[in-house]
């Protein structure tokens, strides 16, 4: 009869590792379902034996996997071997996202070329700075110049230049 009280604990590791495996594995929640018939099937084990070993069972269960959930999501992405199989996130600087107004009042009169084509809103480059902006009249084509007329905030409008 020890063995079956084995068997649960493992039943309750065996819950725990599911669940982490639910964020890795796209399942629809079947492994989330196997994870509950596992600690469905421990506690079960448990209460069969004896209600008070079921219910030291319970709180064993409840620790064990508050102790690999912690492990899986607080210690283990710092350790060596998860930083060689997760992607490092993106370095990126202050300001990156969106110019700072300072930045944007430097670009007014600058002469620029429309990167993706701008139906009022699009991309342009200034001196491989890419900005997004607002044509001044309707319909600009990928590849035309552009100069900077106005600068509200952090919005730039820009007008075509007539290439002659």
């Amino acid at each position: 009869m020890v063995w079956w009280l084995v068997f649960a604990v493992f039943l309750c590791f065996a819950c725990a590792a599911l669940i982490r495996a639910e964020v890795f594995v796209p399942s629809g929640g079947l492994i989330t379902l196997f994870a509950l018939v596992c600690l469905i099937g421990g506690a079960v084990i448990f209460f069969h034996y004896s209600t008070t070993v079921g219910w030291i069972g319970i709180g064993i269960a409840s620790i064990i996997i508050s102790a690999v959930l912690i492990f899986a999501y607080k210690i283990f992405p710092k350790t060596r071997f998860s930083k060689s199989v997760t992607l490092a996130p993106p370095e990126r600087r202050q300001g990156d996202a969106i110019p700072d107004t300072s930045e944007m009042q430097e670009l007014l009169g600058a002469v620029g070329f429309v990167l993706t084509p701008l139906r009022l809103v699009g991309m342009c480059d200034f001196a491989g700075q890419r900005v997004e902006c607002v044509a001044e009249s309707g319909y600009v084509e990928k590849g035309k110049k552009v100069k900077v007329i106005d600068v509200e905030s952090t919005q730039l409008t820009v007008r075509t230049i007539e290439e002659n």
